[in-house]
């Protein structure tokens, strides 16, 4: 999962509603999609924007999703400053938001143990709350977007200390990575079922569980239910981030990536299931100890970890060492989140740029010290702000734009039978057609049914009672653009920069002596060309073994002014010269 705190938004209520459409769109857009990527990156061996050499004019999309992964780096990675910065302080006898006696409370603190119904005056604030925005943060030194001041020296230090670690996990390619994978994977469903065993012995546990799986049908009409799901299969598969693309290129060629994908992602979704199970049996509870309904105890974003989890945790026995717990958790599954997102723009540039993979060390330092500079902005005074605007801009409306595209790719341009053609060259057996159906027509037009619908339906973001001024909202939405201009940018600079018209269509007829052919047919037998500019060709003779063929291409797409050219001019000598 990409965000810690979005596993499932619990201010939607009854949150089965919200079950419905991440279901739904889990069979008919997240499975497919995340097949799609890894059976593409594992077939190319290439990142995120290497991998479009199967269809030059839409590499634009793959320095998108690089974007984005780079955007949400500027943020993320301060998630895991403020669970660092909690881990610190819960070693301790008395957590410190336990109480308002604190130099950083305000007089409308209450007590957690005196103010019964501290949630129901919203003049209150409890000791969680000020502890997060005013011991942490120190939100009362900033009046907005516009008042940042100068970083706090004590995140900042927990934001070095992200970095570093992120440096050291990634230096060295998947050598590393894959190493601290095997904990930081792990972990995090040690600590879920720890944290659950104990979340349902609690009073008002089970009524947090059922608000958990009613359903209310009529939310199912709200299309912000229907956005939250369709970005959350992003967020929680990694779809559209480059992620998979990446990791997969490293994977061996005849790896079976349809049982990869099949497992993963069923995991994936059951992890966020199983999670739920354990943030409502502590709302549950915080719902019951306040006697307040529990959509008033939850909220989204993240208040829910920095708030209401350490305000639960602090009144159970022993409440320092589950806040340790529980904090270990989030640095796991941040860390682990966070490299691959770095991982995706890593191998994204160096397979685009080969002279980098020389200077892997010295490049990836360059990415991880660039996302800790901007990341600074956000561990100031006002950097919440900064923080919130990031959130809402920086993989919203444009995820889902990065995934349209790249799906439109690879089914209306590559082809569906071509990519099926690549993965049973990889596997030994096809897609079906269920696989196929989602390629070509369903995922693509439920994702272009979400960009519509979260254009339409967009809301501007706020922190609270704060709302961001225009000129902020601008800058978000400069932001969002910035990667969504990408697709069309690289296809006019492709079209500009290559000889001939986009509407030039070259006619491929190639004759080969019986000799040729048999070279070429042993030459792709051992698939000595896989992935080469032949590739289409080849594949064609293999499975036709035809001498002879024709076929309509626009040769704009495939990269060349005049395949035919191209091809008669090289392929019998290229043929010969590698066989010799």
């Amino acid at each position: 999962m990409m965000n810690p705190y979005l596993c499932v938004p619990v201010s939607l209520f009854p949150v089965g509603a919200f079950l419905v459409p991440y279901l739904f769109f889990m069979v008919i857009a997240g499975m497919p999609l995340f097949y799609m990527e890894l059976a593409l990156g594992q077939y190319n061996r290439e990142g995120a924007a290497g991998v479009w050499k199967i269809c030059p004019i839409f590499k634009g999309v793959g320095f998108t999703v690089i974007l984005i992964s780079l955007y949400v780096g500027f943020y993320y990675n301060v998630i895991i400053a403020w669970a660092l910065f909690y881990l610190f302080s819960s070693f301790t006898g008395e957590l410190p938001w336990v109480h308002c006696n604190n130099t950083w409370n305000s007089p409308n603190c209450s007590d957690l143990w005196a103010f019964n119904n501290s949630l129901n005056d919203t003049h209150k604030s409890t000791p969680a709350a000020e502890y997060f925005e005013r011991g942490v943060l120190h939100l009362q030194d900033s009046e907005g977007i516009a008042d940042l001041g100068l970083p706090r020296w004590q995140l900042t230090s927990c934001l070095a200390v992200v970095i570093v670690v992120l440096y050291f996990s990634l230096w060295k390619g998947v050598k590393t990575s894959g190493k601290v994978v095997w904990i930081t994977a792990t972990m995090p469903y040690v600590v879920l079922t720890v944290l659950l065993l104990r979340g349902v012995t609690l009073p008002g546990a089970m009524d947090g569980i059922k608000a958990y799986l009613s359903v209310d049908f009529l939310r199912l009409c709200e299309p912000q239910v229907w956005i939250d799901a369709a970005t959350q299969i992003c967020f929680s598969l990694g779809v559209g981030f480059g992620v998979l693309i990446a990791f997969s290129s490293y994977n061996k060629f005849s790896n079976n990536c349809y049982r990869d994908a099949i497992i993963t992602s069923s995991i994936n979704s059951l992890t966020s299931f199983f999670s739920g199970f354990v943030i409502f049996s502590f709302l549950g509870y915080m719902s019951h100890k306040h006697s307040v309904p529990l959509d008033k105890v939850a909220t989204d974003g993240p208040g829910l970890v920095f708030i209401i989890y350490p305000e639960a945790i602090a009144t159970l026995p022993g409440s320092s060492v589950w806040a340790v717990i529980f904090f270990i958790m989030l640095l796991t599954l941040g860390i682990d989140s966070a490299m691959g997102g770095m991982e995706s723009v890593i191998t994204g540039l160096m397979d685009e740029f080969k002279f980098l993979h020389k200077h892997r060390e010295l490049f990836t330092l360059f990415i991880v010290v660039s996302t800790f500079l901007i990341s600074l902005f956000c561990v100031t005074n006002g950097g919440i702000y900064v923080f919130t605007l990031l959130d809402h801009f920086a993989a919203g409306t444009s995820i889902l734009f990065g995934v349209l595209i790249e799906a439109i790719g690879i089914a209306w341009f590559y082809g569906v039978d071509r990519f099926s053609d690549d993965i049973e060259e990889m596997i030994g057996q096809r897609p079906g057609l269920y696989w196929r159906l989602c390629w070509k027509f369903v995922s693509p037009c439920f994702l272009l049914f979400m960009v519509v619908v979260s254009f339409a339906t967009f809301n501007p973001p706020n922190y609270g009672t704060y709302t961001f001024p225009i000129w902020a909202n601008m800058i978000g939405w400069c932001l969002a653009i910035s990667s969504m201009t990408m697709v069309p940018l690289y296809a006019i600079y492709k079209m500009c920069t290559l000889p001939g018209k986009f509407c030039d269509v070259s006619l491929v007829h190639i004759s080969l002596p019986p000799e040729v052919e048999e070279a070429l047919l042993r030459l792709l037998h051992h698939a000595v060309c896989v992935g080469g500019p032949f590739q289409f060709v080849m594949c064609k003779l293999r499975n036709l073994k035809l001498s002879t063929f024709s076929t309509t291409v626009p040769s704009m797409w495939i990269g060349g002014c005049s395949l035919c050219c191209f091809l008669k001019s090289t392929i019998s000598s290229f043929v010969l010269l590698t066989l010799r």
